[in-house]
Parts: C-alpha cells; structure tokens; sequence
C-alpha cells in the first residue's frame, strides 16, 4: 500500500445486536469484560462476554447509538449471544433486537484511512458518519477503522466521497491475520479459549479497574498468578493451510495449536516457552505436512513463561 491508501470491505459476517432500555450500561457493566462508563458517542469499545469459568463466550464491539448500545458481533451467532444475554435481564429495563438486517458493517483500512475519515489514532475514537459512526478500531488502530452505518443511510456515497476504494473482504482479512489479530470463534473456540492466551489484554478488551462481571474472578487470577503459558500469533506458512485445531510441533514436541487462516497467513496458539527456543534456534514449528514460522508483532509484547503476561 501506498502512503495514501485508503479502501474498504464490507463484512457481510458481522451483525449487529441492539440493546435499548434505559438501564442497558448498567445491565452490560455487570457481564461484560469493560468498562461501560468510557463508551460514549465519541468512543467505541472492544469487549467480551465469559463463562463463569472465565472462557470466551462472544466478542463484539460497542457503540453508542443514542437511544441504543449496539454490539457489532459475528454474524451468525447474533441470536446466540441474545440468547445468552436474556437470562440475566430479570427485572433490568433493557430490550435486545437482532438489528443485522438494518446496519452494515465495513472496514476501512489503508496507511491514509483514518485521516480521510477525521480520526486519530486513539483507540476507539468516534464520529458521527453515514447516518451512523465510524471509529478508529478499539482494539489495534493499526487495523485502520471500522464503521456501523444503518442500510439505507447512503453510506455507499458516504464512503465514495470519504475516497476509500473498494476491495473483497478477504483483502481485510489479510491484514488482519498479518497483525496476528484474532476473529470472533475463528481463532478463539468457545468454551475452551482463556482471554489472556487470546490476547484480549493487550486488545483493550480487559478493564482490571472494574468491578465484577462474567468471569472476573478467574480472569484476575490469571493474571495476577502469572498462569498464561501460551498466547496467539501470527504465522507464515509454507505449505497447505492447516485447518483450525491442527497440532503443532517443534522437533516432535507438542507446541500448541493452529486456528484461522488465509492462504500463507494464519495465527497459531504456541507455547511461550517453545517459541523461544524455536527463535534462538532458528528452527520452525509443524503442523500437518507445513512448515509454520511465528512472527512477534509489534503491538504485542509477548511474555517470558515465567511472566505470563505483557
């Protein structure tokens, strides 16, 4: 890309849940891993939604769209996260809605994106856009922005005229995957995924200054104890993409686990202690009949075993 690049894609996989109700912060303050009282109109945030246990449920990020808060999730498990979220409304005054058909979800990204859309390189930053909100993404502005624009609100023009280009949804998810940012259940199996190993940490999902929600206890303790032994990164691979949950091994020896991927670029849940031998012997990791490199991306400063965490 060059210095003035700026393009988009629509994410027809995303949805958007809508939750209305007068006590719809407090409600998700409760459960969710941040902190409610920073969203506001000119801040998006990342967050997530755990199991008791502390394991990922849903990811989703934030807006506020005056009368509503709506949740910019996975596409085909919008009606699963209302599902998981109604029982604990009992007598809270919020409403939730499937609103997928009535927003668009995009993409913008490109070394120029956030200037042509007024946006600084703060995460989560926000404006009014296209009858809807463009943000700088809360959880690595080098992903460029996002916007939550509603279908029939002229953001096709909007964008046009913002000078963003057009490009498939698989070009985005090629920057993604090179920044090692994981995406949603592809990367993160639910029920099974530890936020710290995910990196949700370093992603802003995570406020420690909170109060209790969905799995705080067991989340703190993690990190506090130092327990994190593997994390997510990015990888090369040479070869056939392994699928997601393919071993990986470094001389035979059990290293983790492949997750999404793209043609040569996938991330991988690798263990701390492996991947620093691996780099001072200069040696690769296997999985299935390819050859995986990891690279450390600049956003992340992984750990050493004994730490845990960044």
């Amino acid at each position: 890309m060059t210095e003035q690049d700026a393009v988009f894609a629509v994410l027809d996989n995303r949805g958007v849940v809508a939750l209305g109700g007068e006590e719809r912060s407090a409600f998700l303050q409760g459960l969710v891993t941040n902190d409610l009282r920073k969203l506001a109109a000119n801040r998006a945030l990342y967050s997530l939604l755990l199991t008791a246990q502390g394991k990922f449920l849903h990811d989703f990020i934030l807006t506020d769209a005056g009368d509503a808060i709506l949740a910019e999730t996975e596409g085909d498990r919008t009606d699963e996260m209302i599902r998981r979220l109604k029982p604990y409304k009992l007598r809270s005054k919020v409403t939730f809605a499937n609103a997928t058909a009535t927003y668009r979800v995009l993409a913008l990204f490109g070394t120029a994106a956030l200037a042509k859309l007024g946006l600084t390189a703060e995460p989560g930053d926000a404006k009014p856009f296209a009858g809807g909100v463009a943000f700088t993404d809360p959880r690595l502005p080098g992903l460029g922005a996002r916007a939550v624009v509603p279908v029939d609100g002229g953001w096709e023009a909007a964008v046009a005229q913002a000078g963003f280009a057009p490009v498939e949804p698989g070009a985005y998810d090629a920057h993604r995957l090179a920044l090692g940012v994981p995406d949603g259940s592809r990367d993160m199996p639910v029920e099974r995924t530890i936020p710290l190993e995910a990196n949700m940490d370093a992603l802003n999902a995570i406020a420690w200054d909170k109060g209790c929600y969905m799995g705080q206890e067991l989340t703190a303790r993690t990190r506090y104890r130092a327990l994190i032994k593997k994390r997510l990164f990015p990888v090369t691979v040479d070869g056939p993409l392994p699928g997601s949950g393919t071993p990986l091994t470094l001389d035979g020896v059990d290293a983790g686990e492949m997750r999404g991927g793209a043609g040569t670029q996938a991330i991988a849940l690798i263990r701390l202690e492996l991947l620093a031998q691996a780099e001072d012997g200069g040696r690769a990791f296997a999985a299935g009949d390819s050859v995986v490199r990891p690279h450390r991306p600049q956003w992340l400063t992984a750990p050493s075993p004994e730490q845990g965490t960044p």
